[in-house]
């Protein structure tokens, strides 16, 4: 979208609205035509507000303890409201801008290969002590028994389930090699000290990959081609991320990166080297270690969010579980496995911590819950006759711009002025806002456009709004 305002400026005024203000008689804007099916009005959102920052209590009631931005600006414009320690409600803006965040991924995972499964978050006992991850994992793991004394645990991941499932399947072929298979689902993981709202939590969600393949050469070039979806995943939602060697953790195999969003709140420290590129989570590198291994020189420290993390895992649960496939001689081979995982709600909240002024929310822009916000004049204003107007515009850009049918939103709040809702809008961050003011009284009418990301403000006619945002990327 850089620079798309600058080009519509030059956007002559293509046509003059037919519809005559004399005579205008106000409707609600609440529905359309029953034919045409209802307007999205932002007086019916269920979105709990508390849009001044000292009404916003943190877990354990005090403002003051709201020290991520991210976490008090997603409690203040009403996208997650607290539950219990470590547990969010995902309210209805948030639940979009995620199911959007898995389109792409979606897209990005099954460009190579990905098929999408869902297992369930419920795991017995037995899988996890036969890698003796029921007792590696501690405290960490969500523990419970059901009315027969049975343990399970709410999976935080799902190496043991998805290694079985495979090994059930007795006639795996080598042709069918490497397999990928992924879900996007909730984790439960028991921290000692939740935090931060969305980025270190009690159950979140999670895209988790598990490959397999024929040889560990086979299994590294699947490991490339993973991380690099992971690349370009970020490069399209605009994040900046840096792939780091990390520690394997109690995930385990021999290989292990992260993908880390910098940014001061983050828990996790990096290394990077700007000579050669090496980068290198803290935690693998010596305390005394302030050169780079590989071409000595000096490392550049920086503070991050982990996003994504992978894993080569070489045959450490495809032997216990006997993951096998039958090769080209028709014997029998353990599969050579990978993991990788990406933070769904990680991963929104990160986005805002880093993208987000201090008052208001910031989104990628294929993610925002909603592309497009239209303010119609106040009720009783000079400008109420071009109230009309802004609900024909809605009407027009829902039918002539297919990608943003179940995007624009109408601030029908009219008791408001627009500057109050103008504002309103800044801290909820639609990318685009359209306001109905004074312009919109000429022959023919402009609307003023204002583009959240950049501060660019335009006047447009409706032709040259339609014409700007068929531009506008919507997944």
């Amino acid at each position: 979208m850089k620079g798309l305002l600058s080009r519509c400026r030059a956007l002559p005024a293509l046509a003059t609205c037919s519809h005559q203000l004399s005579g205008y008689v106000p409707h609600s804007f609440y529905h359309r035509d029953p034919e045409r099916g209802k307007r999205l009005v932002l007086s019916r959102m269920f979105q709990p507000q508390n849009l001044r920052e000292d009404q916003v209590l943190s877990p354990e009631g005090r403002s003051g303890d709201l020290t991520c931005k991210s976490q008090r600006l997603m409690l203040q414009v009403g996208l997650i409201h607290l539950a219990s320690p470590g547990c969010y409600h995902l309210l209805p803006y948030t639940v979009r801008a995620m199911e959007k965040l898995e389109r792409v991924i979606d897209q990005e995972m099954q460009a190579i290969g990905g098929q999408k499964l869902n297992m369930p978050s419920l795991s017995p006992a037995e899988l996890w002590r036969a890698t003796k991850r029921w007792d590696l994992m501690g405290k960490e793991l969500l523990r419970l028994r059901d009315r027969h004394g049975k343990e399970y645990c709410l999976g935080p991941t799902h190496e043991e389930a998805v290694t079985a499932l495979v090994a059930s399947q007795k006639t795996l072929s080598y042709k069918q090699l490497p397999l990928l298979l992924y879900q996007v689902t909730r984790k439960f993981r028991d921290e000692p000290r939740p935090r931060f709202g969305l980025l270190r939590g009690r159950e979140f969600y999670m895209k988790d990959m598990y490959t397999f393949d024929a040889s560990p050469e086979a299994a590294l070039q699947t490991y490339g081609l993973v991380c690099g979806a992971y690349s370009s995943l970020f490069h399209r939602l605009g994040l900046q991320c840096v792939r780091v060697q990390a520690d394997v953790g109690s995930i385990g195999g021999t290989v292990s990166h992260e993908f880390q969003l910098p940014a001061e709140v983050g828990e996790d420290r990096f290394a990077v080297c700007p000579s050669c590129g090496f980068s290198a989570n803290v935690e693998t590198l010596r305390s005394t270690q302030t050169s780079c291994p590989s071409c000595r020189g000096p490392l550049t420290e920086s503070r991050g969010i982990e996003v994504g993390h992978t894993f080569y895992l070489g045959t450490k649960y495809s032997s216990v579980f006997s993951a096998q496939f039958t090769n080209a001689h028709g014997k029998p081979c353990l599969a050579e496995m990978g993991c990788y995982g990406l933070g769904v709600t990680r991963i929104l909240a990160a986005a805002i911590e880093v993208l987000s002024t201090e008052d208001c929310v910031r989104w990628p822009g294929l993610l925002a819950p909603y592309h497009v916000c239209l303010i119609p004049p106040k009720k009783g204003s000079k400008e109420e006759a071009a109230t009309e107007l802004t609900g024909n515009l809605y009407d027009h850009l829902t039918e002539a711009v297919p990608q943003l049918r179940g995007e624009v939103l109408l601030d029908d709040r009219t008791h408001l002025t627009i500057g109050n809702r103008l504002k309103d809008a800044n801290k909820f961050g639609y990318p685009f806002v359209i306001i109905a003011g004074k312009r919109a009284l000429e022959d023919p009418a402009h609307f003023e456009v204002r583009c959240q990301n950049t501060g660019e403000v335009v006047f447009l006619t409706r032709e040259g709004v339609t014409e700007f945002l068929s531009q506008v990327q919507v997944v």
